[in-house]
């Protein structure tokens, strides 16, 4: 794994969210979470680098709303589509 990417402290600029309100950003990398972890699991292979999303959506996501889909998504009524 890139050496920048394991050791920074903060989720990195993404052109795609340029404002400051990180809300879409937030929930685009837990949805890229999941999703990653979905598809790299059903092919057998190594999960880590699904870690990435979930550090940057753990520094910018605030964790009552986290909280909230991972029970949704046991729930199965989470709005996203993973």
């Amino acid at each position: 794994m890139d050496e920048k990417i394991k050791n920074y402290r903060t989720a990195p600029f993404d052109a795609r969210f340029p404002n400051t309100n990180q809300t879409r950003n937030c929930f685009q990398n837990y949805l890229d979470f999941h999703r990653c972890n979905k598809a790299l699991s059903a092919k057998g292979q190594d999960v880590s680098p699904c870690q990435w999303y979930q550090r940057v959506y753990k520094s910018l996501c605030p964790m009552g709303w986290v909280a909230k889909w991972d029970d949704q998504i046991e729930d199965g009524s989470f709005p996203g589509k993973i």
